[in-house]
C-alpha cells in the first residue's frame, strides 16, 4: 500500500475563495520515502501579509512559480491511486480536490488523518499539533509551515504510528470502520460516542468555552455526526470545523420542546454559526399612540425592538384586515387609524376625544381577550413526568416538566415556580399554536 503524504500552504482558510501557494507530496510505503515532490505555486492573487509572515512565502517568491493548472496533471498522477494522508486531512484534501476539479481532474481517494490516528495510537498526549508530536518523538522537522518540511515530518510520523499500531487503527480508518478522521481535529471522539440517540438540543463550543452553534434533533448523535459528513470548501464550513472543540447536549421530551429550547438558546447566546433565526422578527405590528389633539390612534407599522406592539403580523395585509375589523366592531375612525379612504373622514367620533379614546381602549381590551391562554401537555422525558408549555394571553410564558398533572393543573399560579420562563417570539409561538391546532386533545384551556 502506498500513501501520499500531503501538505500545502495557502492564501486563506477555505478552498472556495483561496489558492495554494506551495505543495509538498511524499509518496511513502509505510516504512520509507519512495518519492518526493515540492513546488511553489502562483495563486494568481496577492498573499495576505499575515500569511507571508507565517510561512515566509511572499508575492515575489511565487511570481514566477507555475500556476496550479500547470502542475495539476502531475499532482493528480501522484495522488489518485494512493491513500491521501495529511495532518488535519480534511483541510488539505478540500483544497487539493477543489483545485484539481477546476482543472478537470476528479480526485476520489481514501483519506487518513494523522491527527486522529495519533490520538488513537498515542492516547493522552498533552497536544497533537504537528510541532508538538515531532518534538515529542524527536522527528526531524525543518522548515516549519513550509509544505515540503511539514510533509516529510508528517511522513516520518506516519511511519512511527504504523510501527506502533497495536489495535489495527490504520486498517479500521481506511476501511471506513472509524469516522474519527471526519470529526473536527480538536473535538474528542468520546464526546461523539457518548451522545444519546434521543430528542434534544446540542451545543458546540470553541477553544474558549463559548457556544458557537446550537441545534436540535430527533436523534442527537446522528445529527451531530451529520455536521461532519461532508467536506464543503466554503469558509463557514471550514471555520466551523476549525473552531469546534467540545459538544454537550440537553434532552427534550418532544420535538416541539427541542424547537423552543433551541430558539430560546440562540436568542440568549447568539452563537456565531447560527444564521436562520438570529434576525427573525415579525415584520409588522399594531401600535397605539396619542396625537397632539389628545386622540388615541392605532396604526400598522413596521416592527422594531424599540416599542412593544399590541399585536404582531407577518404581512401588512394581515395587519390592515385586523385593524378594519376593529374599526367596524367598535366604530373607530378610519382616519385616526391611518386607513386611507376615498374621501375626507368627518365621522362623529372625531368630535369627542374622551369618547373616542374609550372606544379605542375597548377595542384593545377585546383584542387582548382574543389571545388564548392554555397549557400544552405532552409526554415527558420519562414515565414520571409530563412536558408542559404555557401560553398566557397569546404569549409563550414558560416551559418545563411537571410530575403531578392533576395537582399542578389546579394550581396555575404555582406553574410560575415549576416552569422555566422563556423569551416569547413569533417563530416559536407560531410553532406552539400550530401544534395546539393539530393536537387539541393535548391542550388545557385556562
Amino acid at each position: 500500500m502506498l500513501y501520499a503524504v500531503v501538505d500545502i500552504e495557502t492564501t486563506g482558510s477555505h478552498a472556495s475563495a483561496n489558492g495554494i501557494t506551495e505543495i509538498g507530496i511524499v509518496i511513502h510505503d509505510g516504512e520509507r520515502v519512495v518519492e518526493f515532490y515540492e513546488t511553489l505555486v502562483n495563486p494568481e492573487y496577492p498573499i495576505p501579509y499575515f500569511i507571508q509572515r507565517l510561512t515566509g512565502i511572499d508575492d515575489a517568491m511565487v511570481s514566477k512559480a507555475p500556476v496550479f493548472s500547470q502542475i495539476a496533471a502531475h499532482v493528480y498522477g501522484m495522488l489518485h491511486d494512493k491513500v491521501f494522508v495529511a495532518h488535519n486531512v480534511n483541510f488539505d484534501y478540500s483544497f487539493v480536490k477543489h483545485q484539481l476539479q477546476v482543472c478537470g481532474f476528479d480526485l476520489e481517494t481514501r483519506k487518513l488523518c494523522t491527527v486522529r490516528l495519533a490520538r488513537k495510537v498515542f492516547p493522552d498526549l498533552p497536544g497533537y499539533s504537528l510541532g508538538k508530536l515531532t518534538a515529542r518523538f524527536n522527528i526531524t522537522h525543518t522548515m516549519h509551515h513550509r509544505a515540503g518540511g511539514d510533509a516529510l515530518a508528517t511522513a516520518e510520523l506516519l511511519a512511527l504510528m504504523i510501527q506502533n499500531d497495536q489495535h489495527g487503527d490504520v486498517e479500521a480508518m481506511l476501511k471506513g470502520k472509524s469516522t474519527d478522521q471526519y470529526i473536527p481535529p480538536h473535538l474528542p471522539v468520546d464526546q461523539i460516542g457518548n451522545l444519546p440517540s434521543e430528542t434534544g438540543v446540542y451545543y458546540f463550543y470553541n477553544s474558549k468555552g463559548k457556544v458557537i452553534y446550537v441545534g436540535k434533533a430527533k436523534n442527537i448523535r446522528k445529527r451531530v455526526k451529520s455536521h461532519f459528513s461532508n467536506n464543503k470548501i466554503t469558509k463557514q464550513k471550514q471555520d466551523f470545523l476549525k473552531d469546534t472543540y467540545r459538544v454537550t447536549y440537553k434532552l427534550c421530551a418532544t420535538e416541539l420542546m427541542a424547537h423552543i429550547v433551541e430558539s430560546t438558546e440562540i436568542r440568549k447566546l447568539w452563537p456565531i454559526y447560527n444564521r436562520s433565526q438570529r434576525g427573525y422578527l415579525p415584520k409588522f405590528g399594531l401600535f397605539s399612540y396619542d396625537d397632539l389633539r389628545g386622540y388615541k390612534r392605532l396604526a400598522i407599522e413596521k416592527n422594531n425592538l424599540s416599542y412593544k406592539p399590541i399585536y404582531t403580523f407577518n404581512t401588512i395585509t394581515e395587519g390592515t384586515n385586523r385593524l378594519r375589523e376593529l374599526i367596524a366592531e367598535f366604530g373607530l375612525c378610519p382616519d385616526l387609524c391611518n386607513i386611507a379612504t376615498d374621501h375626507e373622514c368627518d365621522c362623529e367620533a372625531k368630535n369627542d376625544p374622551v369618547l373616542y379614546n374609550a372606544r379605542v381602549d375597548r377595542s384593545i381590551e377585546w383584542l387582548n381577550r382574543q389571545l388564548p391562554s392554555f397549557l400544552l401537555i405532552d409526554k415527558g422525558i420519562d414515565d414520571n413526568n409530563y412536558s408542559c408549555i404555557w401560553v398566557k394571553k397569546g404569549v409563550l410564558s414558560g416551559i418545563g416538566y411537571i410530575t403531578d398533572k392533576k395537582k399542578q393543573l389546579t394550581n396555575i399560579d404555582g406553574l410560575t415556580e415549576t416552569l422555566e420562563p422563556v423569551q416569547d417570539n413569533d417563530y416559536i409561538r407560531n410553532l406552539v399554536f400550530r401544534h395546539a391546532i393539530d393536537y387539541p386533545e393535548k391542550c388545557v384551556l385556562l
